[in-house]
């Protein structure tokens, strides 16, 4: 009897596939209900994203079920027959069942967290699985959910089993199981070349299109684009075309390129006279403080009230940008003034050794460069990327009694007070100092010293985490000041990103604004600066404000010194996509080599799709595809 009419012998396929689909729905509709309906998603749009999210589950389960058809292709009929191997396949069916419900239960915690299927962060997650799994382990109910998840994986395979039982009794002739599988491997191949995780991706609203997407195939696809090759995915156009314009764009910053390559971008930047001259410089990184918890950037909550105080003593950039959703995105901008190509950041790229940063800069004007971290700076290659450009390292490793720590790293205090420390050892050399400073403590599990007021041990979330931030800021600068070096300091605040980026948007450009503060009592005066600027500009603007001379291929610009009328361009990345922002303009580069333009509303946060802006689009397609160039071909030197 051929195969596929025997009905016993799909039970497995069946049964398997029937409850994939139910638990793929179920969530589906769940995250629609917790997070959804708050990004926008109307109850119209259901039946699309059910339909269309049914799709995609139905493409994965191919997938899927493949293991099951090869291994029944090849199972001897004698071995089948055996009361082990039927309780090994019981035990398979178990993991299976339970694997599938714990993914789901991820999916949800990982969405309420990102508002997102898994992305390049849960890759992220993998592959730094000690810090990631205390941090689950503190943060969420890990053994209520794996006891549910248990018990009822038990209930299904209790349902299942019989139905596995007898199917798996029936073996069907070689050559029906040959072109079953035959059947089966087709069909996968065909998926595969021609479907993705976000080939149904119909809506404006991006949560509606997650909401649609299938959460495993979303995690390998991040897997595969870990490191995408611009040229192949994105928007490109002419090599000298691209650095032409690019040149024209950066040019206008008062630089002179260095050389005659056109296919360079080293600018030489004379001295300033009037520019405070060789100044310490420290740059202290706040994690996830993005701009809606600040006081001085509109919130009235008073959750930062010592860097509002220091806000109105010191330059305050009242439109700061992030260029993206990470820590490394973050440090990438700051420390090398570079673009966030897609998809992941050069700091964990290989071939980021010897690049041209802001480190290597200061120490050409003789100061000693520092990178200081409150974690262990393996993580994110954090160590690896500073230790190989430029920079002195000093992590949770060189702070032998903290206060405070958790798996993440010591509390902000301790590196703050750790940081006094090493700057007055630099300081007995006479050698100028810069330093950057990436703090841990506004992280999930949002654990912190005690003795804080309004900031519980544990158990107070992320509004706890900025409160204590900003103490621990406030406590540095009460201390500083009575070290001498404090008065020849330069110092920057701003933020790595903002603490979580979601909304309805292709790009949520709101959860991008970030604080930005230049605060040097006695050397800059109090200003507000409503100039457009991101992390990718904090170099190449406090150099200019040093009138500092450097040479540097920096995409950055020095935006207290830009040509008149220039509108100056923000750079971000959110997810796959790239974007860049001027003006009420804004323009996405996304994978397949999809380009949309958009007018911005700030004050609704809205975007309008406009017809091309193919003037934008060059020049966006200029900035993402001569960065990759020029770091690819090790030329951003």
């Amino acid at each position: 009897m051929p195969f596929w009419k025997n009905s016993s012998r799909l039970a497995p396929f069946v049964t398997l596939g029937g409850v994939y689909l139910l638990l793929s729905l179920v969530l589906r509709l769940v995250l629609w209900w917790s997070f959804g309906r708050s990004a926008g998603v109307s109850p119209t749009s259901l039946p699309l994203i059910l339909l269309g999210g049914g799709f995609n589950d139905l493409l994965q389960l191919v997938y899927l079920l493949l293991p099951l058809a090869l291994y029944l292709l090849v199972l001897p009929v004698g071995l089948a027959q055996k009361a082990w191997h039927r309780r090994l396949l019981a035990v398979g069916l178990y993991l299976t069942l339970f694997g599938m419900l714990y993914l789901n239960a991820a999916e949800f915690f990982f969405f309420q967290e990102f508002d997102a299927r898994f992305n390049l962060v849960a890759v992220d997650y993998l592959i730094y699985p000690h810090e990631v799994l205390v941090n689950i382990w503190e943060t969420y109910p890990v053994l209520p959910v794996l006891l549910v998840v248990g018990l009822l994986a038990a209930g299904l395979l209790k349902m299942l089993w019989p139905s596995w039982r007898q199917g798996l009794a029936q073996h069907p002739p070689l050559r029906s199981r040959l072109l079953w599988t035959a059947g089966h491997l087709g069909l996968a191949t065909l998926v595969a070349l021609s479907f993705s995780t976000d080939s149904l991706g119909f809506s404006s609203n991006r949560v509606s299109n997650e909401l649609t997407a299938n959460g495993i195939s979303s995690l390998f696809r991040a897997f595969h684009t870990n490191e995408l090759n611009y040229p192949a995915y994105y928007r490109t156009m002419e090599q000298d075309q691209a650095f032409a314009l690019l040149r024209q764009e950066l040019g206008q910053g008062g630089g002179v390129f260095a050389g005659s390559d056109p296919l360079e971008l080293r600018q030489q930047h004379a001295a300033r006279p009037e520019g405070l001259g060789p100044r310490n410089v420290v740059v202290i990184v706040e994690e996830s403080m993005g701009a809606a918890f600040v006081g001085a950037y509109g919130d009235s909550r008073g959750l930062t009230p010592n860097f509002d105080r220091l806000s109105r003593e010191g330059l305050l950039f009242a439109n700061a940008y992030a260029t993206g959703t990470r820590t490394v995105r973050g440090l990438e901008a700051i420390s090398a003034s570079f673009p966030p190509i897609p998809s992941e950041s050069i700091v964990k790229r290989p071939g980021s050794e010897g690049i041209a940063t802001w480190g290597r800069v200061m120490a050409e004007q003789g100061y000693q460069s520092s990178f200081l971290y409150g974690g262990y700076g393996v993580f994110d290659n954090m160590n690896h990327f500073f230790g190989s450009n430029g920079f002195a390292l000093s992590d949770r490793s060189d702070i032998p009694n903290p206060r405070f720590a958790n798996i993440w790293g010591v509390s902000d205090e301790d590196l703050l007070g750790h940081a006094l420390d090493y700057f007055d050892t630099q300081a007995k050399s006479g050698q100028p100092f810069f330093s950057i400073i990436m703090s841990t403590s506004n992280h999930t599990p949002y654990t912190f010293p005690g003795g804080v007021e309004g900031v519980p041990v544990k158990g107070g979330g992320r509004l706890a985490g900025i409160r204590y931030a900003d103490h621990a800021l406030g406590r540095f600068f009460a201390q500083a000041p009575e070290h001498d070096w404090f008065v020849n300091t330069v110092f920057v605040v701003v933020a790595d990103h903002d603490a979580r980026v979601y909304g309805r948007a292709q790009v949520p450009l709101k959860h991008y604004r970030i604080p930005l503060l230049v605060y040097a009592p006695g050397l800059v005066a109090p200003q507000v600066v409503e100039t457009p600027i991101s992390q990718m500009d904090i170099a190449p603007t406090v150099l200019g404000l040093l009138g500092l001379p450097y040479s540097a291929p920096f995409f950055g610009e020095d935006v207290l010194h830009l040509a008149t009328g220039q509108i100056h361009p923000i750079l971000v990345n959110h997810n796959h996509d790239v974007a860049l922002l001027a003006g009420d303009r804004l323009v996405v580069l996304g994978l397949n080599r999809a380009a949309d333009s958009y007018r911005y509303d700030a004050a609704a946060e809205r975007l309008e799709a406009i017809p091309a802006d193919k003037g934008l689009l060059d020049l966006a397609t200029a900035y993402y595809q001569s960065a990759f160039d020029l770091f690819k071909s090790h030329r951003y030197q």
